[in-house]
């Protein structure tokens, strides 16, 4: 029980691990209600050819579920980072599922909005199937990679820079994630150099989105591994390593080494 002249507020008692696949959960809804639409960017001449530059509108957001990605994996471990990548894909999925049932629902009278409201969240078998099949396979690659560089980078004597596994694990996922989405979803709607435009020019972004934020990614890593450190957590709901910063063959760093061991 705090006492009058004790500092404000109590000590944090529980795992960030909750608030971070909340988090990741909500980027990941929005960026694929956002994706509906296609935006156009002009065009750009490559190699004697020119390419039109589409993207949708995910493009803000989505990149972010792969930096919050890497953050769940290199803190809690592959099995956690699962667990948020499963949890993600049930709410993205039961969000389609409610789009489409009110899509169905008979539209009251008088109300003009029924033609709008299905076309804009209208239920597309073939852009959600694509949508989803994408994030999965490529958030479970993303986080198999990063963990895999991290156990074999502690089997070397000098280590692995964090920031080779961070954007090494989104080179593999967004490329699985992009291929499987666009060959799903558009192969066939946009053709020729739009779609060879809209492939290429959508993993480069992401990709580059990821090296834009490593510092930023840098700090959240350390912060969550300060963090749990400190509160101690014995795991994280039965999956992940312990406190959050321990791994399968590797041992928990203490809250004051976290920061200090964070490019090993």
């Amino acid at each position: 029980m705090p006492t009058r002249g004790s500092s404000s507020g109590p000590p944090a008692t529980r795992s960030a691990y909750p608030l971070l696949v909340g988090l990741f959960t909500a980027l990941l809804v929005i960026s694929n209600v956002s994706a509906v639409k296609l935006i156009g960017l002009g065009s750009v001449e490559l190699f004697g050819a020119r390419f039109d530059v589409t993207v949708d509108g995910g493009v803000f957001l989505f990149p972010l579920t792969y930096v919050l990605g890497d953050v769940l994996a290199e803190v809690f471990g592959f099995r956690a980072a699962r667990k948020a990548i499963l949890i993600g894909f049930v709410c993205a999925a039961l969000a389609v599922l409610s789009f489409w049932l009110v899509q169905i629902s008979p539209a009251a009278v008088g109300w003009p909005g029924q033609g709008a409201y299905q076309e804009i969240l209208g239920f597309v078998p073939r852009v959600v199937g694509a949508s989803l099949a994408g994030y999965l396979i490529g958030q479970l690659l993303n986080a198999a990679t990063l963990t895999a560089m991290k156990r074999r980078s502690r089997r070397r004597a000098a280590g692995q820079p964090l920031w080779i596994r961070l954007l090494g694990s989104t080179a593999v996922g967004e490329l699985a994630d992009t291929a499987v989405f666009c060959v799903i979803a558009f192969y066939g709607v946009i053709t020729g150099t739009q779609f060879l435009g809209y492939a290429v020019l959508g993993y480069l972004y992401k990709c580059l989105v990821e090296a834009a934020l490593l510092p930023i990614t840098y700090r959240v890593v350390a912060a969550v591994r300060r963090h749990e450190a400190r509160v101690g957590v014995g795991g994280v709901g039965g999956v992940g390593g312990a406190g959050g910063v321990a791994e399968p063959g590797g041992a928990a760093e203490p809250g004051g080494a976290a920061a200090a061991k964070i490019d090993r």
